[in-house]
C-alpha cells in the first residue's frame, strides 16, 4: 500500500463544492451514456445467491463477502460485478439487439491488495450491458462502442467544466481514441512490466482502447487477469486515459464483448475452471440459451477523481482507510470523504 501526493497538490474544489460536482457528473454522464448507447436505467441487487454462478471471481483470488440468511438455506454474496447477472436480465426482460440497460453497482473488494491512491476495498461504478446481433460479435463494434464511452465522457467534462469553470484548468479528455492491443504494448515494451507498458503507450496517446486482455502473451504471462466466462478475450478491453494530476494512466473501464458458448467453453478448459460448467448461468449460456452482449464496468469514483483533478479516491467516495494513509493524506491537506 502507498500513497502518492503530487507535489504541490491542492484540490481545485472545496469538499462542499466537490460534493456538488460530483452529484452533477453522475448525472450528465448517465443521461449521456444512456442516450448514446440506447440504454435504460433499471435496479440491480447488491447480493446473490451463491449457488447461482451469478457473481463474478473477477481476477480468481479474489474471496466475495457472504453471509448466510435468517429462515432460508440460502448463502449470499455481495456482488463483486454484475457481468452475469445483466446477461441474465436482458433474457427475462425480453431486450432485443441494439437495447440495452445500465444501473449503479456497488461492492466490496475485501481482498483488494492494492489500497492506493486509485484502489478502495469499496467499488461503485456503472454497469452497462446491452444486447447484440451476431454480426456484431467483432472488433470494430467493440471499437465503434468505445469511441461511444469516450464521447459521453468529454461531454461531461464540458459541461461541467461550464458549472465549475475552476475545473478548466485541467486538460480536455480527448476524444481521438488510440486503440492497442496487449501482444503488441509487450512487443513494444519488452523490458517493462504491464503496468509500465500502459505508462508508456498512454502518456503519448491519451486516450487508448488497450484490447485482448486475459490470454497468455508470447512471454507466457498475461497482461492481467481476466474471469474467463464473461468476457471474450480476444474481443475484450480497458479504456485507459492520462491522469496529468498522477501524472500515469488510469483505468476507466474494464468491458467487452461477452463470451459466447464456443468462447465460453474453450476459456474454461483454459483457465481449469470446468466445474463452472455444472453451474446455472454457464448451463444457460453453453445451451445458447441467454442473448448475445457486449457491455462491461465505468468507475464513478475514478471518472470523479480524473474530472475534477483529484489525487486520492478517498476525495470522491467514503470508504476506509488505514492509519498510514489517514496520515499521509491528512498531512498533505487532502481530506478524506
Amino acid at each position: 500500500m502507498e500513497v502518492m501526493i503530487p507535489e504541490g497538490y491542492k484540490s481545485i474544489l472545496s469538499v462542499y463544492d466537490t460534493q456538488k460536482a460530483i452529484s452533477l457528473l453522475k448525472r450528465l454522464f448517465e443521461d449521456r451514456l444512456g442516450a448514446l448507447l440506447n440504454l435504460y436505467r433499471v435496479s440491480a441487487p447488491l447480493f446473490v445467491e451463491s449457488s447461482s454462478g451469478l457473481n463474478d471471481n473477477l481476477n480468481g483470488y479474489e474471496r466475495p463477502v457472504s453471509f448466510d440468511i435468517l429462515r432460508s438455506d440460502a448463502t449470499a454474496q455481495v456482488v463483486q460485478s454484475l457481468a452475469k447477472w445483466k446477461r441474465v436480465a436482458l433474457k427475462r426482460y425480453c431486450f432485443f439487439p441494439g437495447k440495452g440497460l445500465y444501473t449503479d453497482m456497488n461492492a466490496i473488494r475485501r481482498d483488494e491488495d492494492e489500497l492506493d491512491n486509485l484502489h478502495s476495498i469499496y467499488v461503485d461504478q456503472w454497469d452497462w450491458e446491452k444486447v447484440i446481433a451476431p454480426r456484431d460479435r467483432n472488433a470494430d463494434y467493440l471499437i465503434k462502442t468505445v469511441q461511444l464511452i469516450v464521447n459521453a465522457m468529454a461531454d461531461t467534462q464540458r459541461t461541467l467544466q461550464s458549472v465549475f469553470p475552476q475545473l478548466s484548468v485541467l486538460p480536455q479528455i480527448s476524444t481521438d481514441l488510440s486503440v492497442v492491443t496487449t501482444q503488441e504494448l509487450e512487443d513494444l515494451y519488452p523490458d517493462l512490466d504491464a503496468k509500465g507498458r500502459e505508462n508508456a503507450w498512454v502518456k503519448e496517446h491519451p486516450t487508448t482502447l488497450l484490447m485482448q486482455i486475459g490470454g497468455v502473451l508470447k512471454s507466457g504471462i498475461p497482461h492481467d487477469g481476466r474471469a474467463p466466462d464473461y468476457d471474450d478475450w480476444q474481443l475484450n478491453g480497458d479504456i485507459l486515459l492520462w491522469d496529468e494530476t498522477l501524472d500515469r494512466a488510469i483505468e476507466l473501464s474494464s468491458m467487452g464483448i461477452r463470451v459466447d458458448a464456443e468462447a465460453l467453453d474453450r476459456q474454461l478448459t483454459i483457465a481449469g475452471c470446468d466445474d463452472r460448467r455444472a453451474l446455472t448461468f454457464h448451463k444457460m449460456l453453453l445451451n445458447n440459451e441467454l442473448p448475445l452482449t457486449i457491455g462491461g464496468g465505468i468507475g464513478q469514483s475514478r471518472l470523479s477523481m480524473l474530472l475534477l483533478g483529484k489525487a486520492h479516491i478517498g476525495e470522491v467516495q467514503a470508504s476506509i482507510w488505514d492509519t498510514e494513509t489517514i496520515d499521509t493524506c491528512r498531512n498533505a491537506g487532502i481530506i478524506l470523504l
